[in-house]
């Protein structure tokens, strides 16, 4: 699989009125865990372009099970955290980096990632 979990849709709504897809588990040394880029709470738009708007969960689950080896997400990052999955360290310390500090930098580097590889597959 991918190396990570799901939750959301329109029968089973993560967030109230809400029908999207999130990302609720990033599974351990899973290929998702490895490459490093997705984070638990963002959220999917897309799956090798196809739009995950108004899908019904096990519909979205049948999209990335058969997405095959060569996978391109299109997602969206949660900026400020909400009820449900989020990750923690778990050791009761604060990195001392605010929440901002983090994710700003981090969806410019997103967003170049998925320009240059939008950019690299028109040439293909």
């Amino acid at each position: 699989g991918l190396g990570f979990n799901i939750v959301g849709g329109t029968d089973q709504q993560y967030i109230s009125n809400d029908s999207s897809i999130y990302v609720s588990r990033i599974k351990k040394d899973g290929a998702a865990y490895l490459d490093g880029r997705l984070q638990e709470g963002d959220k999917i738009l897309a799956v090798n372009g196809k739009d995950l708007k108004d899908l019904r969960h096990k519909d979205a689950v049948e999209l990335f099970r058969n997405a095959g080896y060569d996978v391109s997400l299109k997602i969206q990052r949660r900026l400020q955290p909400q009820n449900g999955p989020v990750s923690h360290r778990g050791d009761g310390e604060s990195s001392g980096l605010s929440l901002a500090a983090l994710l700003v930098p981090g969806l410019a580097l997103a967003a170049a990632a998925v320009w240059v590889m939008l950019r690299y597959r028109q040439r293909l």
